[in-house]
């Protein structure tokens, strides 16, 4: 505020001798003025034109605080500044995906969907982006499903290499090079006619039924009787009896054959008991 002190200055009056005249003068008060400070850095101001007071001039950067651009806007969650900038800064920032502004900061905001952190056993990752180190969804790794929200255990059926499932339990066993499976265990020793009709209801899985061998498959089970025995005590099943196997090959005079698991040797006769184990040749 401009103040002005006023001083009487005496001066004779030709109508009124004896008396004094009043004239009014301005006051140079420079700090009254506004000239308040005693310096400017840099000599960035105006000097008051009759005394030793400065006005200094605000520099761009206080200014722009002063009128609230304060945020600089980049780091972790930031996509830019919001509207135009003084001094480099903003007034408000915009946000990245999965943060919100919450009136100083670009915060994180993740929905109720980002909730798995897929790590441990069977996880491979997470499926799609992350939001706070959490997925909607994960990646299972070999052998595992996701399933009810977590990466379980698969429950295998049907043929899976050398060794064909039922409801994730092995149900029969194959070496390379052969085109069928093998039961996991023995049925017993019985006749050809029982024989027979017991493998032929015999269940590998469900309706899935199996066949009394031929010939030809007990001489390969035979050939291959070490790689078979070998995966038939691995998973849970009995090795190869060394002793004779019913075929479903009809020999001489209507007999059928059977294989010795022991010497790879062969014959048929129609009265004698004889080991029985399943196969499955179609798959």
């Amino acid at each position: 505020m401009k103040i002005q002190v006023y001083f009487l200055l005496g001066t004779s009056l030709s109508c009124f001798p004896g008396l004094a005249f009043g004239q009014c003068v301005t006051v140079q008060n420079c700090a009254a003025l506004g000239y308040t400070e005693s310096s400017c850095d840099g000599g960035k101001g105006v000097k008051c034109p009759f005394g030793n007071g400065w006005f200094c001039a605000e520099d761009e950067s206080t200014v722009c605080a002063e009128n609230g651009f304060e945020y600089s806007c980049t780091g972790t969650g930031y996509s830019g500044g919001s509207g135009q900038p003084c001094g480099g800064k903003y007034k408000t920032c915009s946000c990245a995906a999965n943060y919100v502004w919450n009136g100083s900061s670009c915060a994180l905001s993740c929905s109720s969907s980002y909730q798995y952190t897929c790590s441990g056993t069977g996880y491979a990752g997470g499926a799609g982006s992350a939001c706070g180190g959490k997925y909607t969804q994960c990646t299972c790794s070999s052998s595992y499903e996701w399933k009810n929200g977590s990466c379980q255990q698969q429950v295998l059926n049907g043929a899976q290499g050398d060794l064909y499932y039922c409801n994730g339990k092995v149900v029969g066993v194959k070496t390379s090079g052969m085109n069928f499976y093998v039961a996991m265990k023995d049925l017993g020793t019985m006749n050809w006619s029982s024989a027979s009709s017991s493998c032929s209801n015999y269940s590998f899985c469900g309706n899935l039924k199996g066949t009394l061998p031929t010939k030809d498959q007990l001489l390969t089970m035979y050939s291959n009787k070490s790689s078979l025995n070998s995966l038939l005590s691995t998973n849970g099943g009995t090795k190869l009896t060394e002793s004779w196997y019913w075929s479903s090959t009809i020999g001489y005079a209507s007999y059928h054959y059977y294989v010795s698991m022991s010497t790879g040797g062969s014959w048929y006769n129609g009265g004698d008991t004889n080991y029985v184990r399943p196969v499955l040749a179609s798959y």
